[in-house]
């Protein structure tokens, strides 16, 4: 696995979902629960937004407008989207 996206998250990259096993990830800053939102683990998702706060980012992905995650539910892919 790779390291955890946080920060340095780039517009364009992809991330791969990891999973949010409790709930607490999401909670954590008003995030959107990815486990009622029907991400896979494993599943790569493409960066359209990045909001970084004082103590969590937030991604937003192209799949899912409009709905905002805690970046450590992810990891890098290493790649970027096409």
């Amino acid at each position: 696995m790779s390291a955890r996206v946080g920060p340095e998250a780039d517009v364009g990259e992809l991330v791969i979902f990891e999973g949010d096993k409790t709930g607490a990830q999401s909670q954590w800053g008003s995030n959107d629960d990815p486990r009622t939102l029907g991400l896979t683990i494993g599943n790569s998702y493409e960066v359209v937004g990045v909001e970084v706060h004082s103590w969590h980012t937030k991604l937003l992905l192209r799949e899912f407008p409009d709905r905002k995650f805690n970046s450590v539910s992810f990891s890098h892919a290493g790649i970027e989207a096409l």
